[in-house]
């Protein structure tokens, strides 16, 4: 069994010695150490770690991990934490389809608006005013009114 320094698993991983120190504190991997109290790392601690920083990338808290985490020394078939990933993970898609859902609507009135101010180029100042009887945005422009033409 190969063993592997701190700074050796922060290089392979691509985070910092903090980070897997922070990991440690939180009680999500547990270090061993040699007989001279040095920290040491094996193969199966990467795999754990791999396993939080892919979380972490899609968002997962550190108690969302740690409840998966746990699972594992109540659940030696394993089918409890993929029920409680596949909970999460279905959470997670239907929070990320919302957040998209709101983003396309942001961009679509972001760019109905650029259109409007593009196609109101020399008469800028008679928008909301005369411009209005022939806006093709009257529809749905928030300062379009009937009032504001006559």
């Amino acid at each position: 069994m190969k063993k592997y320094k701190i700074g050796e698993i922060a290089v392979k991983l691509n985070i910092t010695i903090r980070t897997i120190r922070y990991y440690e504190e939180e009680g999500l991997i547990k270090v061993s150490r040699s007989s001279g109290n040095q920290r040491f790392y094996t193969e199966r601690d990467i795999i754990i770690l791999k396993r939080i920083i892919e979380l972490r990338s899609l968002g997962f808290s550190i108690d969302e991990i740690k409840k998966i985490i746990r699972l594992k020394k109540i659940d030696e078939s394993g089918n409890r934490r993929r029920e409680e990933l596949l909970k999460a993970y279905r959470a997670k898609l239907s929070q990320a389809l919302e957040k998209k859902k709101k983003t396309e609507i942001y961009i679509s009135e972001l760019s109905w608006r650029l259109k409007q101010l593009e196609s109101a180029k020399d008469n800028f100042t008679s928008c909301p005013g005369e411009l209005c009887r022939t806006c093709s945005f009257k529809d749905r422009c928030t300062f379009y009114s009937s009032e504001t033409i006559n």
